[in-house]
């Protein structure tokens, strides 16, 4: 199972002090392999997000393959719906994408009461 995980997603431990990778081994009782679009990561350089240092590097340490995107002139969040099928969760707090998402994703993990990760 592949888990997608969006630019906002990827900050939870700065706002929120949540360790995500550590979370997502809690709650996922099966195999996955963590993803990123190319375009996040050049969203947390080119807006250099509070952050943003660190986020790259808990990407490398923890072996977060990247996607590849065409179409530069998309919307990230387009990119990401995009990306999503049966055989993906899609990992973010956006209100707007987890709705968008919905009909794509095969499931959504997001936060709770700002302290850990549910799969919805």
């Amino acid at each position: 199972m592949k888990i997608l995980i969006d630019t906002n997603f990827l900050l939870i431990w700065k706002k929120f002090k949540v360790d995500i990778f550590e979370e997502l081994r809690r709650i996922c009782d099966f195999n996955y392999e963590l993803y990123i679009l190319d375009r996040t990561i050049y969203e947390l350089n080119k807006v250099k997000m509070p952050g943003y240092k660190v986020a790259l590097g808990l990407l490398e340490k923890h072996n977060v393959g990247v996607i590849k995107t065409k179409g530069q002139d998309k919307f990230v969040d387009d990119m990401i719906l995009d990306n999503l099928d049966k055989d993906t969760i899609l990992a973010t707090l956006d209100v707007n994408l987890k709705r968008r998402a919905k009909q794509k994703a095969n499931r959504i993990i997001t936060l709770r009461k700002g302290q850990h990760l549910v799969i919805e």
